[in-house]
């Protein structure tokens, strides 16, 4: 850990990292650090996945920079259709995918993008969140990071399927998460085990994407001010 002293649980190190003064990825790696002190085993079975996913070059197939971001019809956390084309025309859009409230990676990401929402929005840019899960839990996610932005509801990970974005957690994965009490099968209303690799992208009011961050390695995320980096050179 990053910090002073060791926090007694899991939980404490993830409110520790939200709230530790340093660029989002080190915050992550307190995360990651903190899961494999507390739960080694739950860490080993975490890099197995990411490990695969590498191996079979997961993400890679998803919209590049240049392309043209395939277009979303998507309900907000209040059930408010939200599509692509009418958020681009108040300017250009900056789109991350989580995997879910439940993800302690994606509350702390949520947390930092929040943090920015006031320069993204003075770059005359606007944010949105995707995730797969019913919007009682996408609502919770946005109370949680002290979002204006709206979290949208994929359901069935049906948009992030067509970005080949979608990956199956595998049998370990799942085992695990029961096992840590995380119902995939509730939050999501299917029993499919299917999760968006996390991804940002920034796109112009065009449409074009003009940066992009994919990885397979859900513990790492596009760093805050390259997302402000990219929406300032769009604008």
């Amino acid at each position: 850990m990053t910090l002073d002293t060791m926090p007694q649980s899991f939980a404490e190190a993830v409110q520790a990292a939200m709230e530790f003064d340093a660029p989002l990825n080190q915050r992550l790696a307190m995360v990651a650090e903190a899961l494999e002190h507390f739960a080694p085993d739950q860490g080993e079975i975490v890099q197995r996945l990411v490990t695969r996913l590498k191996n079979h070059d997961a993400g890679n197939q998803a919209p590049a920079v240049g392309d043209k971001m395939p277009g979303f019809v998507l309900p907000d956390e209040n059930g408010k259709i939200v599509r692509l084309g009418e958020m681009l025309r108040e300017g250009p859009l900056v789109i991350n995918f989580h995997r879910g409230h439940w993800c302690p990676y994606c509350r702390l990401t949520s947390v930092g993008v929040a943090g920015i929402q006031d320069e993204i929005e003075a770059a005359g840019a606007r944010l949105v969140a995707i995730v797969p899960e019913h919007a009682r839990y996408s609502r919770k996610m946005k109370e949680t990071a002290g979002a204006r932005f709206p979290f949208l509801t994929d359901a069935a990970n049906g948009y992030a399927l067509s970005l080949n974005l979608a990956i199956w957690v595998g049998l370990e994965m799942e085992d695990m998460m029961v096992r840590a009490g995380i119902d995939l099968p509730r939050y999501q209303g299917n029993s499919a085990w299917f999760l968006p690799i996390p991804a940002t992208f920034v796109v112009d009011r065009k449409g074009v994407i003009a940066a992009r961050y994919v990885d397979p390695d859900h513990r790492q995320r596009m760093e805050l001010d390259e997302m402000l980096a990219a929406v300032r050179r769009v604008r």
